[in-house]
């Protein structure tokens, strides 16, 4: 059945209501919880108003809805199937020649659909939220309204420079304070050549990035064989800008789908792991085709042509729970391929592979019978 047909758009009409009405209920509930919690930690913050406080629920809703987006569709999947197969349309469809497959076809294809949607165009906008709830937070945690990005858990950053040698720069603390301007403070950079032999070591008590150049203030410089150099300040040329050194700190959750490539890359050349990224990069691109296997999942229990038999709840609550563990297996083999035990393309593919192959052979078992 095509899902341009009368049928097939019917169909699809039904599961983006469905998807719709499911998205709506979850996120009230959502938003109720986090709002209960937000106001327990600022119960004794008379600074905190409302208006920060859901604003700071509002920015953090992506985050939550992202990990529960294919149980979503699967519920809504489970609503639509059981109301066809209650009204005993899912009966007169298939008395009428089409085949199981032929039905889910535009089901399938408005799910794909509104995955790639969510992926391409709903995900830059989630992440741009989840960057500013992370700031919000901070904020809250240090009673500081102004802060935009710190961390006192230190800073490694390896670059290439251009005439051949690396460099290693490592900074105490790092404290922005507007949108172009970086503060790092205690910081050491070492220049090594292409040997990984270190040329010389620069101390300084503060640097300053802005306008692609570190500024080191309150230097000193160290080769070997050489007396110990002090100066006031001392430059460097850097490709590296505000936004990668805050992706230091910000999950990759919070970095746009669109990004992800340019950041793996930049990792790439910097030397350093970037699984968590390309994990990331990859589980969005398999992410339409996960809420597709998740519709098998809701195919499998609640789509049945004959409703006298009884059970509907147990269906139901077998569909659920099935659903809740291909999520959890799903999880388990993200945190093997994040550890490095599986290939990253596995960790992400093989529990979407495994749910399509069983639920496929399972419809092909009913659909015979």
């Amino acid at each position: 059945m095509k899902p341009s047909s009368i049928l097939g758009r019917y169909l699809i009409k039904q599961i983006i209501w469905n998807f719709i009405s499911v998205l709506i209920m979850v996120l009230g509930i959502i938003f109720m919880f986090e709002v209960i919690d937000l106001l327990r930690r600022v119960a004794d913050r008379p600074d905190i108003g409302w208006g920060f406080v859901l604003k700071m629920v509002v920015m953090k809703l992506p985050r939550t809805l992202d990990m529960i987006f294919p149980f979503v569709m699967m519920i809504a999947a489970m609503v639509t199937f059981q109301k066809v197969s209650k009204t005993n349309e899912f009966v007169i469809i298939r008395a009428a020649g089409v085949s199981v497959w032929g039905f889910l076809l535009p089901v399938l294809t408005a799910v794909f659909v509104i995955g790639a949607v969510n992926v391409g165009v709903f995900n830059p906008i989630a992440s741009k939220m989840l960057e500013v709830f992370e700031t919000m937070d901070y904020q809250l945690k240090t009673r500081n309204p102004k802060a935009m990005l710190f961390s006192d858990k230190g800073l490694w950053i390896r670059e290439a420079a251009p005439d051949g040698n690396v460099l290693v720069l490592q900074a105490k603390s790092v404290r922005q304070e507007n949108e172009n301007t970086l503060f790092l403070h205690d910081t050491d950079i070492l220049e090594l050549d292409h040997r990984s032999q270190i040329i010389r070591q620069v101390d300084a008590f503060m640097a300053v990035l802005k306008n692609d150049e570190f500024e080191l203030k309150d230097v000193n410089v160290f080769e070997a064989g050489k007396p110990r150099k002090a100066l006031n300040k001392i430059k460097y040329k850097t490709s590296i800008t505000v936004d990668r050194i805050k992706e230091n700190f910000i999950d990759p959750d919070a970095i746009s789908f669109w990004e992800l490539p340019k950041t793996i890359d930049f990792y790439k050349k910097s030397g350093f792991s970037v699984v968590k990224h390309q994990l990331r990069y990859m589980s969005l691109i398999a992410s339409p085709f996960m809420l597709c296997a998740m519709v098998l999942v809701a195919a499998v229990f609640a789509l049945r042509p004959n409703n006298r038999r009884g059970g509907v709840m147990f269906l139901i609550v077998g569909g659920i729970v099935a659903g809740f563990l291909v999520y959890f297996s799903s999880q388990v083999i993200y945190t093997f391929g994040l550890n490095g035990y599986i290939p990253v393309f596995m960790a992400v593919w093989s529990p979407i592979l495994i749910t399509f192959l069983v639920s496929i052979s399972i419809l092909l078992h009913l659909e015979d019978g």
